[in-house]
């Protein structure tokens, strides 16, 4: 078969093609859409980037026009800046256990566990002040005293009500650790409430 002249090979072509596209067209129309928001996202994404690009080129500038100045505040204090007395690390150690063993991470540490020290086994009855309070049966039982906020949250389905108020009652007289006292007044209403 001779091959048709140029021109007629070219108007076939772009018939065809014509075809094709409108077939495709229900397609096309439906993924508009889209494509116009994802266009649309891809600009407003580009315009924010390069307006975080010169605020982030206006605030070098002003660095060097105005330097910044190294001030404190007065309530921020840093490890470096506490006077040091000449002691061993161990006092700010106890301090940090200290810290430790309050609010969130009382959950998982006790003050001897987190500096690593050996923990002198508890005494019965506890000293507070110028007051001896004497650890109730079942403190000593659950060996109360070396306890984390998790282990006697586990132990606590297995008490009474009796036992859960001189638990209570011992925490509020000895150590007085806010998630303890939370913990089993939190436990103590739910007991009274079933």
């Amino acid at each position: 078969m001779a091959t048709a002249p140029y021109g007629v090979r070219l108007l076939v072509g772009a018939a065809t093609m014509a075809v094709e596209e409108t077939i495709k067209l229900p397609k096309t129309i439906l993924m508009y859409p889209m494509t116009l928001v994802s266009q649309a996202a891809a600009v407003v994404m580009r315009f924010q980037q390069n307006i975080a690009e010169l605020v982030i080129k206006g605030d070098a500038t002003l660095e060097q026009i105005f330097p910044p100045k190294d001030e404190q505040p007065e309530w921020a204090t840093f490890d470096e800046d506490l006077p040091d007395d000449g002691d061993d690390d161990t006092s700010g150690a106890e301090v940090d256990a200290e810290r430790r063993a309050e609010g969130r991470f009382a959950l998982y540490s006790t003050p001897d566990a987190a500096t690593g020290a050996a923990a002198d086994p508890p005494t019965r009855p506890v000293t507070r002040g110028k007051q001896t309070v004497p650890a109730p049966a079942v403190a000593e039982e659950l060996d109360y005293e070396e306890l984390t906020l998790a282990q006697l949250r586990a132990r606590l389905q297995s008490l009474d009500l009796d036992e859960l108020e001189a638990l209570l009652a011992y925490e509020e007289a000895t150590k007085g650790r806010a998630p303890f006292q939370t913990l089993l007044a939190n436990r103590i209403t739910r007991a009274t409430a079933k």
